[in-house]
């Protein structure tokens, strides 16, 4: 079972002309549209429309605006029947799935057990729990039109877990016809079966992304919880509207131009604060870890001394200071599952949480064979959450003796980009940085980033250990938490000796909207736009 999802979170928490534009573009739809309309500020441009090509939220929260899954947890974490309930047998080797009635696509088709069963594999050949999950999978496969059987070798304690994982990449249903493309290639139609439709003649990359109520939607009965219940859409369109410039953002959240902001300007807060036409809400209560991700394959960081020497000059204060700079809202944390769950443990990450590793650094980097190649750090200038973490990264690794590269750009961009792997100097990249949900982290099997399956099925970055495997597939088979605990303890230990990853501290984002907004959801992937409704 994924230990920290059952115990619960516990406390820890453009330029500006373009947005004018973005602002008056998106603003004139409104007025055109009938009925109830939400205008939302979300923490990305949206870009990438296929949830299950790239592991970037913006694309998981358009994921759930389009698509539904078979299952999915509530508040008290515990998985819930979706798109299906299924049946366990005795032996704990097979479980039968079976569609709910009513499931219909967007063009009007029926959802059938074949749709479901391509995109179970579609899912599972990318996303870290998938691939584990078909490890242990005999097979999988449509019995009749409403029914899924999937048989394992052995028996796996996270089949539910894993095909109702709340965040990136989520097992999100598609027509068969879509989850047959190739997953390293975006599909080329918007045809789910959720709550809302995607409005293709309506998206703008760049100023917005429309969602209209799927009028033939049936929801479940139960009360919305997390990212299960009954999605009862109660508008009848949703905006997502651009703008890079925060100061902009706010500005329209305050005069009542926009409804919802997802990610609030710490900086802002004092006097977003005493407004009492807003509410201000950290829905995520679990919180992020982020990180710096290195790119294997290419030098320098193909070289574990090289990354040693990096993983020594980071600073975790540093990082949260510029990041965040609020103490309510950020945590030095050198667990690479989460500080205070199961498996939190500060192996390895001396040097990162007390900040006094540059002369260690300085002299590791120049004992490790560098040879001054540049890192290409790339730099997102537009998402609040990942603008400081390049720039007080590429600082530290100067003073440590690097060259650096830095490289501004927009998030979208680097979302793109980090799929190649390509040379540095043809387009490719060094290291980028990137924020999880806790939950996407907190044990060994949702950790993507932890992964060491190297170029095939690896996460960006691509890093090739053996070793970490290993571990992982022992720690899926142990028979207690305690044994766990420690697979997970060399598991971390591993991952910092050869610097997997850099875990640079955890951090909450408050949100914000309008008080004429009723219902909004909290939980481990948030926003959520159904259960919402809007007072005029």
């Amino acid at each position: 079972m994924l230990h920290f999802m059952r115990r619960g979170p516990r406390a820890f928490a453009s330029k500006l002309a373009l947005s004018v534009v973005a602002l008056s573009t998106a603003f004139a739809a409104p007025v055109l549209a009938a009925g109830k309309t939400i205008t939302a500020v979300m923490h990305s441009d949206l870009r990438i429309i296929d949830p299950i090509f790239t592991t970037a939220y913006i694309t998981r929260d358009h994921g759930y605006m389009v698509y539904d899954t078979l299952v999915a947890p509530d508040s008290s974490f515990k998985i819930q029947p979706q798109m299906a309930d299924w049946k366990i047998s005795d032996d704990k080797l097979t479980y039968t799935f079976t569609l709910r009635d009513g499931l219909k696509w967007h063009d009007g088709a029926p959802v059938t057990a074949e749709d479901c069963v391509a995109s179970l594999k579609r899912w599972a050949a990318v996303d870290g729990m998938g691939q584990k999950l078909m490890d242990f999978t005999a097979s999988i496969e449509a019995t009749d039109a409403k029914t899924i059987t999937l048989k394992l070798k052995e028996p796996y304690g996270l089949v539910l877990d894993s095909i109702g994982k709340p965040s990136s990449r989520v097992a999100f249903m598609m027509p068969k016809r879509l989850a047959e493309t190739p997953p390293d290639k975006q599909i080329p139609e918007q045809i789910g079966s959720g709550p809302f439709k995607f409005v293709q003649g309506e998206f703008q990359p760049g100023v917005k992304a429309v969602y209209v109520k799927n009028t033939d939607y049936v929801p479940r009965k139960e009360p919305a919880s997390w990212t299960s219940g009954g999605k009862v859409v109660k508008v009848d369109r949703v905006e997502w509207i651009t703008m890079p410039d925060s100061q902009t953002a706010v500005n329209a959240l305050q005069s009542g131009d926009i409804d919802f902001m997802e990610n609030l300007p710490y900086d802002m807060m004092p006097v977003l604060e005493t407004n009492k036409e807003l509410t201000i809400e950290v829905l995520n209560k679990f919180g992020y870890q982020t990180l710096g991700r290195m790119n294997f394959l290419y030098p320098p960081f193909d070289n574990v001394k090289v990354r040693r020497a990096a993983l020594l000059a980071m600073n975790q204060k540093d990082v949260l200071d510029a990041l965040v700079g609020n103490p309510k809202y950020q945590k030095i944390c050198g667990a690479f599952f989460i500080c205070d769950t199961p498996f939190a443990t500060e192996v390895g990450a001396e040097t990162l949480t007390k900040g006094n590793g540059m002369a260690e650094a300085k002299k590791a980097l120049a004992e490790s064979g560098y040879d001054g190649t540049p890192i290409v750090i790339m730099a997102p200038g537009d998402v609040t959450t990942l603008k400081a973490q390049p720039i007080v990264a590429a600082q530290l690794l100067r003073e440590a003796g690097f060259k650096v590269d830095l490289q501004a750009t927009d998030w979208q961009t680097v979302v793109s980009r980090r799929a190649s792997q390509k040379p540095p100097k043809e387009g490719g990249w060094n290291m980028f940085f990137t924020n999880w949900v806790a939950p996407d982290v907190s044990n060994p099997i949702a950790n993507l980033s932890i992964g060491g399956q190297g170029k095939k099925g690896g996460w960006f970055g691509w890093a090739d250990d053996p070793k970490i495997e290993q571990l992982k597939d022992a720690f899926v088979r142990a028979s207690s938490l305690d044994e766990q605990k420690k697979i997970a303890a060399d598991i971390q230990k591993e991952a910092y000796e050869q610097v997997i990853y850099i875990p640079l501290g955890q951090y909450q984002t408050p949100s914000g909207w309008r008080k004429s907004l009723a219902g909004v959801l909290d939980g481990p992937a948030t926003p959520l736009f159904w259960n919402v409704d809007k007072s005029e």
